[in-house]
């Protein structure tokens, strides 16, 4: 393993990765990364000259590193598919009303896949401590089809990668509204990689997996981690949640790089999800991250970014305060929005922005170990995944 991580802060990033673009109507805008690496900008959390990311480009990753993960027929027809869109094909999950097919999507694929191996390999390489790619975390897609606004799971041929390098523990929390389906699935017998999702409950949404039950195959039991969350639920039973399940965990697991998956769609205003978290809530759990990520993994975190689908309210918000968190330099939530910003989403969208970087929230919490309540929801939900998930690691799931 190489020695412990002495560089800063790292943004992967150049604007051809707005490439990747289902098109005008979709909910997976290129815009929202636009706007986000715009007012992360405004605000002073981009550039190294004032104390914040270090820019790097984002390399085009090669086919055979698409291939560490993803099926040759799979591979084969993104690229066939992408050369003759619009003739109506569905195939892989390709040409459907979630993945719409488009000009040179497997290009626009492989490049958010190599954004985020580049993060990878700056923070495994020790170039850089902790390391961002917002325009990756595209977490449904599977090994033999794309799924859910994914077309290649850049997540998880991240881990792959790494593995690859000699890691032996990864561990990988995604925060996403939706159970974060693919990283787990494809490592579900891989008893290497913990994966740890808190999401809305599959009872209700897409896509419809991910229960306490689920804790990895035969060969990998403890592997796999689910917090099935009820629709609803709001920062501080949100925040109760992770933090009754997820570092006890992740410390127990001991990873040597720490994953994390950020979709902002947990947020009330998202159109896609029933989650009521508010941007105050979410930089609450960017800062957890970053703290456990030097808590249990020397440091090493390399953040994704995920869903997301208000584009202008929430997106650029919670994403410059994740951007802020991997630059070891938090924003005041009082925070102003820059006017600059704020004009140009005017000029371009005919819309007001946000005036501020907080929603007025206090992301306050009650801690688990305070009492279980077996007649609310939420408890009974975090119970469950104590029960399933703690004795798997040696851990008592009894506070």
């Amino acid at each position: 393993m190489p020695s412990a991580p002495c560089g800063p802060g790292t943004l992967v990033f150049d604007p051809t990765l707005t490439a990747y673009d289902f098109g005008p109507g979709h909910p997976m805008s290129p815009l929202r990364v636009d706007l986000t690496i715009r007012l992360a900008t405004e605000l002073g959390l981009v550039g190294e000259r004032d104390g914040g990311l270090r820019v790097v480009e984002a390399p085009m990753a090669s086919e055979e590193l698409v291939a560490t993960v993803h099926d040759a027929a799979l591979i084969e027809a993104v690229t066939r598919m992408g050369h003759r869109p619009g003739e109506g094909e569905e195939a892989f999950g390709l040409g459907t009303e979630d993945n719409p097919v488009f000009l040179g999507m497997h290009e626009a694929a492989r490049h958010v896949v190599g954004a985020t191996q580049e993060a990878m390999r700056l923070v495994w390489s020790g170039e850089s401590q902790h390391a961002v790619n917002v325009s990756g975390g595209l977490h449904h897609a599977m090994a033999d089809r794309s799924s859910g606004f994914c077309i290649y799971n850049d997540v998880a041929v991240g881990i792959q990668w790494l593995l690859d390098q000699g890691a032996t523990k990864v561990a990988y929390v995604d925060v996403d509204v939706h159970h974060g389906d693919g990283v787990e699935k494809i490592f579900y017998d891989d008893p290497r990689v913990l994966t740890i999702s808190l999401h809305e409950t599959g009872q209700f949404l897409f896509p419809g997996t991910g229960f306490p039950e689920d804790t990895g195959g035969p060969a990998a039991e403890g592997s796999a981690v689910n917090v099935a969350l009820p629709p609803g639920t709001a920062d501080a039973g949100w925040l109760r949640a992770f933090h009754a399940v997820v570092p006890d965990l992740v410390r127990a697991f001991e990873p040597q790089v720490l994953v994390t998956q950020h979709g902002c769609d947990s947020h009330a205003d998202d159109p896609l999800a029933h989650l009521m978290l508010s941007v105050d809530g979410q930089r609450a759990a960017y800062l957890a991250l970053h703290e456990l990520a030097h808590e249990a993994a020397g440091g090493r975190w390399v953040a994704l970014g995920g869903g997301g689908y208000s584009l202008v309210s929430v997106v650029p918000r919670a994403w410059s305060h994740l951007m802020a968190a991997v630059a070891g330099r938090p924003l005041d939530p009082a925070t102003t929005t820059p006017e600059r910003w704020r004009a140009h989403v005017r000029e371009l969208l005919d819309h007001e922005a946000p005036t501020s970087m907080t929603d007025g929230r206090d992301a306050a919490y009650r801690p688990f170990e305070e009492g279980y309540d077996p007649d609310v929801w939420l408890d009974r939900a975090v119970q469950a995944t104590r029960h399933a998930s703690f004795p798997l690691l040696g851990l008592d799931p009894i506070l």
